[in-house]
């Protein structure tokens, strides 16, 4: 009992460092993906969603999804603190795709909102005590690491967050699309390959155990299926981008790559190694369509995070319904797809109405003479590049 109490609870500990490493992840990622002018105020708010929603979950969010729950398989505060390592990433997405003209204070309010109170929500009804339990719009979808949990979650966020403060000054001129192109590649490259590495401890450390042969097995089968659902998101999204444009896009290829381990996250411990090619696949080319789709709707979204994890969050969780249905465990596309709905109409409608009063009382949206100088000047009094000649 002991042995497998302390391998799980280490189990447990490494995959929480690999989820942790995700941070500097979407940092890198972001970073690299903005103009030189925010990148100090990017990677501001990215620290700041990790300790600021870590902190509103340990002391509000946790029992408000947990409860009183004491698990007897490992230590609880490898528990907490696997929960706690997860709730930063569905901010993390928010706060890439409003990047360049999100002011901080607000964006750090909307942080500790989401992590003490709407996240732990949404976990409560999903992973948690669930307070819809026998009634009708109690959720049975399967969802193992979060492609809706976590991922739509903090797409349909975003959403919400795009619609009121709208687009970066410049981005939609004269009903053009003005292309504002990455500042730094070789970041986009680290930061999306550190995500795809804490991948690995945010779906199999998500199993929960690996103590026994048959945990064992079932933690490398979803490290293994992970991986190859990346792999295959990053080749198609590079074969249709150069079958579409005559180029290789290395930004598309590695949100392919990402948009193929999102989809994968909801049952990569159900699929065989084909249905996680053709997941992963999917996943890749409804990045490259997706992309082009939200500019048209002037959804103004500097990383493409709507296009990989709203997009493909819902797609995610639709094919463990396609690929892995079984009526008798209750894994059918209609209970995916009511999962899907009802935590995307609770948590768009109450971010958009948090987020809209919110402006109202602490503007969003940096002003247009802010985002022209950049953002590090008016919000951190810190340039990352103060060499380089700022370009608007």
């Amino acid at each position: 009992m002991d042995t497998s109490y302390v391998i799980d609870t280490l189990f447990t500990l490494f995959s929480i460092t690999l989820i942790i490493l995700m941070v500097p992840g979407f940092a890198m990622l972001e970073a690299g993906l903005v103009r030189t002018k925010n990148v100090s105020s990017v990677l501001t708010v990215n620290v700041m969603i990790y300790a600021v929603a870590s902190m509103a979950f340990i002391l509000v969010g946790f029992h408000l999804a947990f409860g009183d729950t004491q698990t007897q398989t490992m230590s609880h505060w490898a528990f907490i603190m696997f929960q706690m390592a997860f709730v930063g990433k569905a901010i993390n997405i928010m706060s890439g795709g409003v990047g360049e003209r999100a002011k901080i204070l607000p964006l750090t309010i909307f942080t500790v909102i989401m992590g003490a109170l709407l996240y732990p929500a949404v976990v409560n009804i999903s992973w948690g005590n669930d307070w819809l339990a026998g009634t009708m719009f109690d959720i049975n979808m399967v969802d193992l690491a979060g492609s809706t949990v976590i991922h739509s979650t903090g797409g349909w966020a975003l959403l919400a967050a795009i619609l009121v403060i709208g687009p970066r000054k410049g981005r939609y001129v004269q009903g053009q699309i003005r292309v504002i192109p990455a500042s730094n590649i070789p970041l986009v490259v680290l930061g999306a390959m550190l995500l795809w590495i804490g991948w690995f401890g945010f779906n199999g450390g998500s199993v929960g155990s690996i103590s026994t042969k048959e945990a064992a097995d079932s933690v490398a089968m979803t490290i293994f299926n992970t991986n190859t659902a990346g792999l295959a998101g990053a080749l198609s999204a590079g074969i249709f981008i150069y079958l579409r444009y005559k180029l290789f896009d290395i930004t598309m290829i590695l949100n392919g790559a990402l948009g193929g381990l999102v989809a994968i996250t909801a049952g990569p411990h159900l699929y065989s190694v084909y249905d996680s090619i053709m997941i992963g696949v999917i996943g890749g080319i409804l990045v490259v369509l997706a992309v082009p789709l939200f500019d048209r709707f002037r959804l103004d979204d500097p990383v493409g995070a709507l296009s990989v994890h709203l997009v493909n969050g819902i797609w995610g969780t639709l094919a463990v319904g396609i690929f892995a249905g079984n009526a008798e465990k209750g894994i059918t596309l209609v209970n995916q797809l009511k999962g899907v709905a009802e935590i995307g109409v609770f948590v768009f409608t109450i971010s958009f109405v948090i987020i809209y009063l919110l402006n109202k009382a602490v503007a969003f949206r940096a002003s247009d003479e802010d985002q022209v100088q950049g953002l590090d000047v008016s919000e951190c009094g810190l340039e990352a590049y103060p060499e380089f000649k700022r370009a608007i």
